[in-house]
This record gives structure tokens, C-alpha cells and sequence, in this order.
């Protein structure tokens, strides 16, 4: 099992090339890539050239740091066939800069609109269509997630469409602070995944549909903004008993990675904290069988 640190708290003041240091300084031995202005942009093509990932794979073995994984966030889903076709240009070239890392795993999200969700499946696959062979022929393990506002947000359904991609390279990733936009349902579709989790992001959420709906007021009324938060773990109402319990019940040996957003003025501390919270839980429901690597 890796646990990681997703280094985002840490990115409007540090450069890309800075971030393994900046994870080694916080007792991670692996750090997630995530979208970031210098690298690889949200909804963007990447902004580094060969000498630029060259210098950041140096700066990560100096560190001692491993890089879990390359997160690219692109319209490959559309709405528009411009957009994902730019998605799938720049989907490439990130798939390039992975390969340059040394690195086999590529996480991402399935984007696309939920008021059109027939055609961003459809966007989707044939992106996935054309993205196969480099995949394949690169040796690049894809993990999905269901995001809130995706054309896919309920857990069980990504699990679903995970398994009928029918690909032994593609997984799915279990992210706890998108617990009651997924179902509120760990145990469940964590078990439903099975074999096909190798990816958990940790963090924090208050339940919103607590209260009749009205734990967050979001006007105008009616709105479909989907509104959550990346917090520190015990600072929410996600049961990280009941999550790590059911990944122990699967034998779950895949990257653990840490990614609280929003609070950047305490980025150090709380991240040296959410080290030492997971790795509590770890050995509390896997035992020393399992100690982060």
C-alpha cells in the first residue's frame, strides 16, 4: 500500500519542480500529480516541455520521492466535439509526460454534463476509443472516479461502467469526500468494486443532504450546484471506521492519497496530520500487514 500526499494546498506557492521536496519535508513517500497552471492545467493542455519533466523527475528521486500517479482533469467527455478533441490532443501529450516520469498510473474523472449524460457516455467512449491504443502501448493503468457534477456521480454506476469497459488496465477510485454525492454508500460500492479499486482519496465533508437539504444554503433556490469540501479527516461527517473497515474487507493494496483543498495557510500541519490519521486507521483495520511503503 503507498500512501500519497496530493500536494494542491502547496501549488500557488510552489513550483511544479518544488513539490517532492515540499512532500518529503511532510513524511510522504509518494506524491499525486494533479492539475496544476506550470504542468498540466485543469481543462488545459500541458504547459511543460521534455527538459521540464526531465527536471522534475530529478527533483523526485533526489527527494526520495515516488510519483503515485499523473491526474489530468479534460473535457474528454465534451459537451462539445472541439473540446474533446482537444481533450483527447492534450490526453496524449499527458500521457507522454507520464511515460517521461517513469510513472504507470494515469487518475482521472469522467467530466462531462449530467443534464446530458447519454451523450457524455458517448463523448467518453469514443474518446476512451481512440486513447486505447496509446494506453496500451504506453503500459498506463487508468483509474476513474465519479466527480460530483460528472455525467457519472453515484458510486455504484462508475463501479458499473468501470467493470463493463471490460479493460484489465482500467480501475476505479473510491474518494471519500465525495461520500453523499456517490451515495452514501462506502461499504457498499467499495465491496462492489472489489478487485477493481487500486485508488482512495482521502479528505473530509460535511453530509449535504443533512438537515431536509439545507446543511448548505445555495441560492438562487433550486440550484444544481454540487457543493462539498476536501477537509481534513475528523473535521466532517465522513465514517472513515466504516471505509477503512470495508477496504481491509477486500484486501485493498493500492495508493492511499491525501487531498484536503481549501486551507493553505495550515498546509504543512494539516498535512503531517492526515499522514498520521491515515496511517492510524491502517493499522487499526489492516494491521501491521499493511504499513504504507
Amino acid at each position: 500500500m503507498k500512501l500519497a500526499l496530493d500536494p494542491q494546498m502547496f501549488h500557488s506557492t510552489h513550483s511544479v519542480w518544488e513539490l517532492p521536496d515540499v512532500v518529503a519535508r511532510t513524511g510522504y513517500s509518494h506524491m499525486e500529480l494533479s492539475p496544476k497552471a506550470d504542468f498540466i492545467p485543469f481543462f488545459g493542455h500541458p504547459r511543460v516541455d521534455d527538459a521540464g519533466v526531465a527536471k522534475l523527475r530529478k527533483r523526485a528521486a533526489d527527494a526520495g520521492i515516488g510519483i503515485a500517479s499523473v491526474l489530468p482533469v479534460l473535457r474528454w467527455s465534451g459537451p462539445g466535439e472541439d473540446e474533446r478533441r482537444a481533450a483527447v490532443r492534450a490526453w496524449k501529450r499527458a500521457i507522454q509526460i507520464t511515460v517521461d516520469l517513469g510513472v504507470d498510473v494515469m487518475n482521472s474523472e469522467f467530466n462531462g454534463r449530467p443534464e446530458a449524460a447519454e451523450h457524455a457516455e458517448s463523448q467518453f467512449l469514443r474518446s476512451l476509443d481512440e486513447l486505447t491504443p496509446v494506453f496500451e502501448r504506453e503500459g498506463i493503468k487508468l483509474v476513474l472516479e465519479p466527480h460530483p457534477d460528472d455525467f457519472i456521480e453515484d458510486g455504484h454506476a462508475a463501479v458499473g461502467l468501470v467493470r463493463g469497459l471490460n479493460r484489465d488496465w482500467i480501475s476505479f477510485l473510491y474518494c471519500t469526500p465525495h461520500t453523499f454525492h456517490q451515495g452514501n454508500d462506502a461499504t457498499g460500492i467499495i465491496t462492489a468494486a472489489a478487485e477493481k479499486l487500486t485508488y482512495v482519496h482521502l479528505a473530509d465533508t460535511l453530509d449535504h443532504t443533512a438537515s431536509n437539504g439545507l446543511r448548505y444554503i445555495v441560492n438562487p433556490p433550486a440550484s444544481t450546484a454540487r457543493v462539498h469540501q476536501h477537509a481534513e479527516i475528523g473535521r466532517g461527517e465522513v465514517d472513515f471506521d466504516e471505509a477503512f473497515a470495508a477496504l481491509a474487507s477486500i484486501g485493498f493494496d493500492g495508493v492511499l492519497s491525501s487531498c484536503v483543498f481549501g486551507w493553505e495557510e495550515h498546509a504543512t500541519e494539516i498535512s503531517i496530520r492526515q499522514r498520521e490519521k491515515a496511517t492510524a486507521l491502517i493499522e487499526k483495520h489492516f494491521g501491521g500487514v499493511a504499513a504504507p511503503h
